[in-house]
Parts: C-alpha cells; structure tokens; sequence
C-alpha cells in the first residue's frame, strides 16, 4: 500500500453514494472503489447472522483492490458486523457511519435531544443510542426505524409524493420529542434529505453520517502520511452485484455527473 492505493467503499445498494459524493468533495485526489451489493439490498430487515455474513463476503470483494483504507458506509453493517468487516481487513483501518455520525451529533445538540432514523435493525440494535450515550449520558435519544426509505431512495424517488407522504407518517411523532439534531442513520437517507428536511422542520440540524465519515478520512490520512497530493480527480471504480444499468443511472442522478462505468461482480 502507498499514497496511491485506494480507499474501499461499500454498502448494501446506492446508499454509499452519498460518503462516495462527501468524500470527493473533502478529498478529490483520492482513488475511490465503491462496492454495491445491489442483488441483496436492502439489508435492514435481514437477520444478524445474514447481515454479518453479507458484511464479510463484502470486504473480500473490495480487498482484491488492497485498500489503504474501508469504509463502512452501511449504518446496518457498522452497527451490527463491524467486528467482522475489522477482522477481515487485517492492518486496513476501519471507519464506520455510525460512529463517526454519533461524534458529530453529540458536538451539533443544543438541547441533548437527539432524534435517529434508520433501518429496522440498526434501530432495534440500539446501537446509535449507545455510541450518543457513551460520549455523553445526559442525551435523550428518541430512535425511530424508516425502513420504506431505503425502496424509494433505490427507486429514484427524490421529490415523490409517495416520499413526503411516507416521510410525513414516519417523522410526524419524533418531531413531538422536541429534537433539535436529527442523525440520517443510513446512508440511503440522504438521498432524500430535502424531504426529509421539509417534513421534519428547518430548525433542526440534520447529521449526514457521509459527511461525518469525510471529515474522519481526512483526519487518519493526514495522521498516518498516506494523504495523496496529486492534484486530480479520479473517477471512481464502481461495483455492483447486479443491475448495474439501472444502478448508472441513479449515479447520474444523484451525483450530477456523467454516465459511469460500473462493473458488475458476483458475490
């Protein structure tokens, strides 16, 4: 491994996007491989033992390419196998959403009421709750699990009327607990944040774990020496594990850019 060698990104579909997008932003000369295991998306309502051996056959894919970093840009694999993703990539550091995301609110509450959407289990892991909790003990929690906006943001459905409608059953009650940071906790979220936002009010700061896991990347690479200073911007190398026409076109819509290469991988 050297400067040069890449940084791997994986999550269960699209979602990743968002700390692919946030990472070019924060660090444009960094070599990026994405992995989307779109043919087993969504990984919310799966069961541990299935989620902890997806998170594995994951981070076989992406150390064929040896990373100089992972990134676990899957709130569901950082809260339920990030053992198994830091055991896998030996020496690698290991960054996950979840954590980076739960340092940010922490630092973002006013009030020490912080709202967290997600999956069906990174809710009912509780994880979020925890990580909040550990920094701070005095922080209400208030955890509410959203797992339809994973199937709409896979769908495209950005500004849907099906979207504010969901959005609007989904946040209408964590918006009484009188939150004034709400944590994105998956990574597809974001994809719908202007929805998001509209629906839950603009007066509360919205944590996107993606931006979080940027600023993380940032601090270990300039820590470690293995910062690229190339001055470019290369296009990264994108994986999926199936239906990688309709996954191109999703990339063009969310990231604003041309028609990608993407490779398609079995798993």
């Amino acid at each position: 491994m050297n400067t040069e060698s890449p940084i791997g990104i994986f999550d269960s579909g699209i979602g990743g996007l968002t700390v692919v997008k946030a990472i070019q932003a924060a660090l444009p000369s960094e070599r990026l491989i994405y992995f989307g295991d779109t043919a087993r998306v969504p990984y919310g309502p799966k069961s541990q033992v299935t989620i902890r051996k997806y998170a594995y056959d994951d981070i076989a894919i992406l150390m064929r390419y040896q990373p100089k970093m992972i990134i676990v840009a899957c709130n569901t694999v950082s809260a339920l196998a990030l053992d198994v993703v830091e055991k896998a990539s030996g020496s690698i550091p290991v960054i996950g959403v979840l954590k980076a995301g739960a340092e940010l609110a922490v630092k973002a509450t006013k009030n020490s009421r912080i709202g967290v959407i997600g999956t069906q289990a990174t809710v009912a892991s509780n994880a979020y709750a925890c990580a909040i909790n550990m920094l701070n003990p005095e922080i209400e929690v208030v955890s509410k699990a959203c797992p339809l906006f994973v199937p709409l943001a896979e769908e495209g459905f950005i500004d849907h009327p099906a979207t504010k409608l969901i959005a609007r059953e989904y946040l209408t009650a964590i918006k009484k607990h009188g939150i004034d940071t709400l944590v994105l906790g998956c990574t597809h979220y974001p994809i719908l944040r202007r929805v998001i936002e509209e629906t839950i009010g603009h007066g509360i700061c919205i944590i996107d774990s993606a931006e979080a896991v940027a600023l993380r990347t940032l601090e270990l690479l300039t820590e470690s020496g293995e910062f690229n200073h190339h001055r470019r911007t290369p296009a990264p190398h994108l994986l999926v594990s199936d239906l990688p026409q309709k996954f191109s076109l999703i990339y063009q819509l969310f990231m604003n850019s041309d028609l990608p290469d993407v490779e398609l991988v079995e798993v």
